[in-house]
Order: C-alpha cells, then structure tokens, then sequence
C-alpha cells in the first residue's frame, strides 16, 4: 500500500481523528499562549508547569481521579500562586525554579509512598496523541477559544503588558490582575497539551510557532495570525508525515516546528522585523518639535509619553 492509501486508511479510524482535531484546536490556542511566553520572557514557566502537571498526575492516580483533570487543577492553581511573584521577569524564574523542585519532588515522594504504579505517570510526560479522548478535545476546545478571545478582547492591554510591563502600569493597566490571567492560561495550556505530545514536546504547540511568528509579524495582531497559521500548517504536515511512514507524532511536530522557526530565522534581517522594534520611532525629531521630545523624557510628564507609545500599536 502507498504512503497516500495508508494515510486515507488511518483516518478512517476514530482515534485517528480525533488526534487530528485535537491538533486543529490545539493550533488555535497553544500557539497563542507561546506569544505570552516569548513576550513575558517566562520560558522557565514550561518546564515548572510540567512538574507540577506530574505531580497532579500522581494525585490522580493516588485518590482514583482522572490524572489529566488533577493536572489541569494543580497547573492552574500553581499558576494562580505564582503571579503576586511576578513582578519582573527576574522573580518569576527564580518562584519557576522553586516550584519546579518542589512539585517534582512531591510527585516522586507521592508515588513512591503510594506504591503507584509510576509508569501511566511518567507515559504521559511522552504523551500519546492516538489516546486523546473527547475530554482532551473538551479542554483544547475551550483553551481554542478562550486564548483569542481574550487577546481580541484585551488586545490594547495584553499589547502594552508585553511590551513594557512599566509603561503598562503608567497607562493604568491593571497588570497584577492581567498576568495573573495569563499565567493561568499559560499552566492551563500546558497541562492541555500533555496527551497530545507529552510534557516534554509541549514546545511543539507552544513555543517554537511563536518564534517564528515574532520574526514575521510587525504588531501583536499580526504575530498572533502568524503564531497560528504556523501552528495549522506544523500540525497537519506533523500528523501527515507521522502517519504515511508511521512514526511517532510527537517528534515529528517537534522538528517541523523547529525547521520552520530555523527557516524563519535565517530570512535576511531587512524583509523581518521585530514586533518590539515596530514600536520604537522610525524618524528622528524634527528642530520644531526637540522641546517637546526633551520635555516628555521627564518624569512629570512621563505618563502623556506612555500614551504617545502606546498609540503606535494598531488598535
């Protein structure tokens, strides 16, 4: 049988689309809380929140709950705990680093005690695509359309928060109130995305569609379309790819997003730019208007500078 005839084949069978819906809906949410990730520059939440989702599994498996939902629990809470930490980028690594110890700690002690069996709990951590059941879908369903949501809905704020939390501050953003959010989507998310690439190919659906993306797009808009039009296209080749030659999904998504994130980055620099660049001015004052630019470098007249900057994102 050809590779075509073996793909037209499995997706005949029900796991079989129900990982490909999985990975549909995935693409709309996951690639967007990769943009949060890039933006906040909290890369180390990822690995933290797939200790904390081991540690959710154990609970599961220890009080007879479902592993997945505990996971989905105790990242969201994690997340929600953290964020009076964070306060700068610097504070949330280190609150990362201190939960990623304990949460793994815990679960290892958990199972250990328990006499658990540890392996359904560390196979999840690889994740198995194929055993995404209509749960899974429910989750990555609502992650589809509550993370745009939420981005159309608060794009000014989520624009500034990821820019400069300081000038979000100066603006009158609530951004306690606004990362809080975030980080729960992001710890809510990864815990998602665990049945369908496993804890520790999370990136595929997360972070490297929004690598790429910030390297295409010129505004926040822009950098969420591409994150998940990048995500809709790895996906389905991913999942394509895995089936004609039967290899695992999770790596294979792996490297479609990393070749695509790679291909990006070496574009020449002059046909990308940067979405913080595009904030900056592009020409340089003219001799009518130096006191006016002198004068909004005070601090007295700081917050009338917040609301110049913040203009030049595309409402």
């Amino acid at each position: 049988m050809s590779a075509f005839g073996q793909v037209g084949a499995l997706l005949q069978l029900v796991p079989v689309q129900r990982a490909g819906v999985g990975l549909l809906l995935a693409a709309l949410g996951l690639p967007v809380v990769g943009v949060v990730i890039v933006g906040l520059d909290i890369m180390p939440v990822r690995f933290a929140m797939m200790h904390v989702a081991l540690f959710g599994i154990a609970v599961g498996q220890l009080v007879g709950l479902d592993p997945v939902l505990c996971a989905l629990v105790a990242c969201g809470l994690a997340g929600a705990g953290v964020a009076p930490l964070a306060r700068t980028a610097d504070a949330l690594s280190g609150a990362m680093g201190l939960l990623m110890s304990l949460a793994i700690a815990a679960a290892l002690l958990m199972l250990a005690l328990s006499g658990v069996n540890a392996n359904g709990a560390f196979a999840l951590l690889w994740g198995s695509i194929l055993a995404v059941r209509p749960a899974d879908l429910a989750v990555l369903g609502v992650l589809a359309v509550v993370v745009p949501a939420l981005f159309v809905w608060r794009r000014r704020e989520l624009a500034l928060l990821l820019h400069d939390r300081e000038l979000a501050l100066c603006s009158g953003v609530a951004v306690p109130r606004l990362t809080m959010a975030l980080l729960v989507l992001v710890a809510v998310a990864v815990a998602g995305a665990i049945r369908l690439t496993g804890a520790l190919l999370v990136d595929a659906l997360t972070l490297l569609p929004a690598l790429a993306a910030r390297r295409l797009g010129r505004s926040l808009g822009a950098i969420t379309c591409w994150a998940i039009g990048i995500g809709v296209v790895v996906n389905v080749v991913g999942l394509l790819v895995s089936l004609a030659w039967d290899l695992p999904p999770g790596p294979i998504l792996v490297l479609a997003a990393g070749a695509v994130a790679l291909a990006v980055h070496l574009l020449p620099e002059r046909r990308t730019r940067s979405w913080r660049a595009s904030t900056s001015p592009s020409t340089s004052p003219s001799p009518s208007t130096s006191t006016s630019t002198s004068q909004s470098t005070s601090p007295s007249t700081f917050p009338s500078d917040s609301r110049s900057s913040s203009a030049r994102w595309p409402h």
